[in-house]
């Protein structure tokens, strides 16, 4: 475990990735956790939220795979450089779900549903008894005073610090090793 350790505090690609692909599927088994055995049914925000996770994780497994196998350090500071950008996003995407469940600002027309077709006799009143609307502005659940939307904000901002850190870590390497 030290030697992982001081593997990541070297900012090593390998390690680095490694845990942004580990810390990221755990987030990703934490939300489908939620949701399947929970029964918290997600908003479109929460589902929009996941995209960077589906990206950032087998990412990283392709960099950390590359690094072991002597990829070129351009593309793996490009992987580290677009799960980074990718986690930054998704943490301003968080804090604006989060702003929504505490009414800062107004959410999205999505996430207060939509009708569609009334269809004929007696439709609307059959399409307003099954609607099952999971609305943006309410937080289904909390830990600690924040919603699943506030416990993604620092996720998604460690995660993106981490691959910050390994983007840092292949580009001083480049550098030691051009003036070498």
């Amino acid at each position: 475990m030290r030697a992982q350790l001081a593997a990541i505090q070297r900012a090593d690609a390998s390690a680095v990735a490694t845990l942004i692909a580990v810390v990221g599927a755990l987030g990703i088994v934490g939300f489908l956790f939620f949701q399947y055995v929970v029964g918290l049914a997600p908003c479109p925000l929460c589902l929009e939220q996941r995209y960077a996770f589906y990206f950032a994780v087998p990412l990283a497994v392709l960099l950390w795979l590359g690094a072991e196998h002597g990829a070129s350090h351009k593309v793996i500071a490009a992987g580290f450089a677009a799960i980074a950008i990718a986690m930054l996003w998704n943490t301003g995407l968080a804090i604006y779900h989060s702003g929504i469940e505490w009414k800062f600002w107004a959410g999205p027309g999505e996430c207060t549903g939509t009708l569609g077709e009334i269809g004929g006799r007696g439709g609307l009143m059959n399409q307003l008894q099954s609607v099952s609307v999971v609305r943006c502005d309410e937080a289904a659940w909390r830990f600690l005073g924040l919603s699943l939307a506030g416990w993604n904000v620092p996720l998604s901002l460690g995660l993106a610090l981490v691959a910050l850190w390994g983007l840092r870590g292949v580009l001083l390497r480049r550098r030691a090793s051009a003036a070498a």
